[in-house]
């Protein structure tokens, strides 16, 4: 069974920063695009941000100007910078994998592998 292993969570005030890292098995890191994608309670899951094998990248549209999402080769590791972080944010944060699925005029994961889930809070 695939595994990715997320890191980072936590609960931090609004305004604050948190970094997220996903690490996946290199098998599944050379060749996937990954992402984040987030589930706030009562709500369905988000896509936040993902990066192809070959980084390009894609944000969803809370992410955009606040968040990061970088890809680290040489640890198999995807991390999601989240800075300038909003009340909204809270939720638990799933790392995916998978191949590009073109939507429209933007892409995401095909989601084939999830990660556990880590949860951010953010408090007033």
């Amino acid at each position: 069974q695939v595994q990715l292993v997320e890191s980072g969570g936590g609960l931090v005030q609004a305004g604050g920063s948190l970094r997220l890292a996903c690490k996946a098995p290199e098998s599944i890191f050379s060749i996937n695009a990954m992402g984040w994608y987030r589930q706030a309670p009562g709500k369905e899951r988000e896509l936040v941000a993902a990066i192809t094998s070959g980084g390009s990248t894609v944000y969803g549209d809370p992410a955009k100007g606040r968040f990061t999402i970088s890809r680290d080769t040489a640890k198999n590791t995807i991390n999601l910078e989240m800075d300038s972080l909003k009340l909204e944010d809270t939720g638990v944060y799933y790392c995916s994998a998978g191949p590009v699925i073109l939507d429209g005029g933007s892409w995401h994961p095909a989601n084939e592998y999830w990660g556990q889930g880590t949860q951010v809070t953010v408090s007033s």
